[in-house]
């Protein structure tokens, strides 16, 4: 089948996997996903010298992060047999399946695979499909259009990486939205790009980490949307959650949004698709779908990886994998 990417800004190739790449990672992952329960202990290190080379030398290009594009798309990743989507939110339906280990090779590989200790129990990794009830939440159980955002923008420990493994389509051709910063600056007036630069944004706490609070998210210090030098900048922004000090801030909110549309790639993921998105150089989103409720919808895997964990923040971890509550590291950068 055709690559299933519709662009409004040209999409890099993607890396294929052949057969034998595909099986040889699987007989890894199979291995792998037993030594995840406990998942918050484990060591992967003498199976990543055997991830099929193609792969773990684009993986270790792409955590370099020189890419602009900010995203690296794999394909014929194996699923293996899995079971219908689940309807409730938070089931662990896919205990001990090997694409858990697949998932943590890769993130291993990027970095360290990682979870937090406020957001999903901290489970290292994520079901992503529609929940009855939570159509509207701005979160992996919603199924309205999700605006660009980077993931956890709230939190000192932001991942550096993400990935979005495709376990089934869905009955709709649904987009994952993926857009650079450093392709959208070129969109951006000297102004503008000069305000996104200043200390005039806050961010709220995303409702997956709030869940169960009653009162107003809390947010936090200002911040920064945009940093880095020309040619190599960074992203910390969420179209949610990220709230303005002032008119002039808000107007910079807006044109950053309509930069990133400009340059958007969109990428419909097919079972088998791994996409790996740079946190800190690309926004990502996803289109709005209809979900049905049948055990057929749309259901991605997630992960979060982390390239290195500060000293003083590893001894504060609640467990080896798991990044301190955000309550306990709020304030210290």
């Amino acid at each position: 089948m055709a690559l299933a990417v519709r662009e409004k800004h040209v999409a890099q190739p993607a890396l294929r996997l052949t057969r034998d790449e595909a099986g040889t990672l699987w007989e890894l992952s199979e291995k792998s996903a037993g030594l995840l329960d406990p998942p918050h202990s484990s060591d992967l290190s003498e199976f990543l010298p055997d991830v099929p080379a193609h792969l773990r030398d684009a993986l270790v290009d792409f955590r370099e992060g020189t890419a602009s594009s900010g995203y690296l798309l794999v394909k014929g990743v194996a699923t293996g047999d899995i079971p219908d989507t689940p309807l409730a939110y938070g089931t662990r339906a896919l205990v001990g399946h090997a694409s858990n280990g697949t998932l943590a090779l890769v993130g291993d590989v990027l970095g360290s695979l990682i979870g937090y200790a406020d957001e999903k129990n901290g489970d290292l990794l994520h079901d992503v499909h529609p929940v009855r009830g939570e159509e509207h939440r701005m979160e992996n159980s919603g199924s309205v259009a999700f605006d660009f955002h980077t993931e956890n923008v709230h939190h000192p420990l932001r991942p550096d990486f993400l990935g979005l493994l495709s376990l089934r389509q869905g009955h709709e051709a649904t987009a994952t939205r993926v857009a650079s910063i450093r392709h959208a600056v070129a969109h951006l007036s000297e102004d503008e790009n000069a305000m996104l630069r200043r200390l005039r944004f806050r961010s709220l706490f995303p409702t997956s980490f709030t869940r169960g609070l009653t009162g107003e998210r809390p947010a936090t210090a200002e911040h920064r949307v945009l940093f880095g030098d020309p040619g190599y900048e960074f992203l910390r922004f969420d179209s949610f959650n990220t709230k303005p000090a002032d008119l002039e801030a808000e107007r910079a909110l807006g044109a950053l949004a309509e930069a990133l549309e400009a340059v958007c790639v969109e990428v419909v993921l097919e079972p088998g698709d791994l996409l790996l998105v740079n946190n800190h150089i690309a926004a990502h989103g996803r289109s709005a779908f209809t979900p049905r409720y049948d055990g057929r919808d749309r259901w991605l895997r997630r992960f979060y990886s982390h390239r290195a964990v500060p000293g003083w923040a590893r001894l504060m971890m609640p467990s080896k994998r798991v990044l301190p509550a955000t309550g306990d590291i709020q304030g210290i950068f």
